[in-house]
């Protein structure tokens, strides 16, 4: 294993990397990662990987890619190099994200009650009123402890210089977090005696304190509340994450046909009758959860369910119209959001973006379009993205017509120098790829945040698209106590 690291590259120096300083030296909390690992031969690493495999295998650990044509249900790919963060670095990203979550849910509660930040002109109204997630059937509803938003995963990466920067915030449905923990639980049945050199914060908790933060928002005299999770079903992207939090958190796997409203509560249906239900994990989409009120054609949803939640006989999370502070054109105004609600300076910074809809933003969108990162504002999963400096002239031609036909729906960034870490590609080459980290926080009475997060990682050589419908991977990620 010790040629691995001596002949690794890396890179040129604009990129950070996570494991080496600049001078090539281990920085201080891998120093005993990378001596273990160096005792390792091609055989070890070859038979742990394949160990993880067969367990992934097993246990259904799966993701699906749409588009492809030689099948879609494909292992999550996983690194057995893990990440580790110091303790002082993720006390920073602790605070970051809490200030941002606070200043987040402020902000939703004020747009669906006084909407004071729009009359104030902070965040201009147009863009809020324009927004497909603008929820208007929702203003004046207030959500269970006025919090519209109990389960969030927002992305973070390092620049060149090492900062911590906000990439975009996961407010609707954010997903992954049972690849956090089945990586967690994989390193530690392929290298068990890892873990005995360093005091990595535990993270398996995270399902009991997810079905906490459920049960905290059920209707006021409900005291043993019935939660299910409500999945669109086999054929979705995320379809293992869900059954697999259900299990660990003992709650039911429902779809929209197990559920039934009556006299404005909803029902699960079971083989003994109707079973009243007081709290729904969605991981169905807004438009798609209530065919009365979104889409009529919507076999995923529940007919009835909104007034349901209206009344305040069943809480949803996340709440309805969450999706709107997501946004990749809310994203820019959040700096100015924290401001505002909480007189803060941001801990944590935005990449710096340009808004198609702004005249000014919009030409030097144009005129720069092979050097910028161009996003739908609604999109995900590394879908709706131009790569500026990867794209052709045709692919470049194109997104300036889209952004041209519809400015409210674009953003534009620069192309940030992602974070390397030495990751294995083509199982045996070591190879420094571009990573982020999603951070998962739960809301409810009280704010948790899990320590580390999921780290993904770009497995092609060069790419900074993380996202593993584009060929990402994760990584196991280690907050350690120095």
């Amino acid at each position: 294993m010790k040629r691995y690291f001596e002949t690794y590259d890396h890179g040129p120096l604009r990129f950070f990397d996570e494991v080496f300083s600049k001078e090539g030296t281990p920085r201080p909390h891998y120093g005993k990662l990378l001596q273990r690992f160096r005792q390792f031969s091609q055989e070890d690493i070859n038979a742990r990987r394949e160990i993880i495999n067969i367990d992934f295998r097993n246990q259904g650990i799966t993701f699906t890619v749409y588009g492809v044509d030689e099948g879609i249900e494909r292992i999550f790919p996983f690194d057995l190099i893990p990440r580790i963060l110091p303790a002082k670095e993720w006390e920073i990203l602790e605070k970051g994200l809490l200030q941002r979550i606070t200043a987040l849910n402020e902000f939703l509660f004020d747009i669906y009650h006084t909407q004071k930040i729009l009359k104030d002109r902070v965040v201009p109204a147009e863009l809020i009123l324009g927004s497909r997630h603008f929820a208007r059937e929702f203003v004046g509803v207030n959500p269970p402890l006025g919090v519209y938003i109990h389960v969030t995963g927002s992305d973070i990466i390092r620049d060149g210089e090492g900062n911590y920067l906000v990439l975009e915030d996961n407010l609707r449905t954010p997903s992954g977090v049972s690849y956090m923990l089945q990586n967690r639980q994989a390193l530690k049945r392929a290298f068990p005696a890892i873990f005995g050199k360093y005091k990595v914060r535990p993270i398996e908790n995270y399902p009991q304190e997810l079905l906490r933060t459920l049960q905290e928002i059920a209707p006021p005299g409900r005291f043993d509340p019935n939660v299910v999770l409500l999945t669109p079903g086999i054929y979705n992207s995320a379809y293992f994450e869900h059954s697999f939090l259900a299990r660990q958190m003992g709650i039911e796997l429902t779809e929209g046909k197990d559920l039934v409203v009556n006299n404005n509560k909803v029902y699960k249906r079971t083989t003994r009758g109707l079973e009243r239900v007081d709290v729904i994990y969605r991981r169905v989409d807004d438009s798609f959860i209530d065919p009365l009120v979104f889409r009529p054609d919507s076999r995923l949803g529940v007919a009835g369910l909104i007034n349901a939640y209206r009344k305040g006989n069943v809480a949803l999370a996340n709440a309805i119209g969450t999706g709107v502070a997501d946004d990749k054109v809310i994203y820019s105004f959040v700096p100015k959001i924290i401001r505002y609600y909480l007189g803060e300076d941001p801990i944590l910074q935005n990449v710096p973006t340009w808004l198609a809809s702004n005249p000014a933003d919009l030409k030097y969108i144009l005129e720069n379009l092979g050097s910028l990162v161009v996003k739908a504002a609604n999109e995900s999963g590394g879908y709706g993205m131009l790569v500026g400096p990867e794209s052709t002239l045709a692919e470049q031609e194109k997104f300036a017509e889209m952004i041209v036909a519809n400015p409210r729906n674009y953003i534009a960034q620069p192309t940030i120098s992602l974070s390397r870490h030495p990751s294995f590609i083509n199982d045996s080459e070591l190879y420094g790829c571009h990573i982020d980290l999603r951070p998962y926080v739960l809301y409810g009475k009280n704010v948790t945040i899990v320590p580390g997060g999921l780290t993904r990682v770009a497995l092609k050589r060069g790419s900074l698209v993380v996202n593993s419908s584009q060929g990402g991977g994760s990584k196991d990620t280690w907050v350690i106590d120095e």
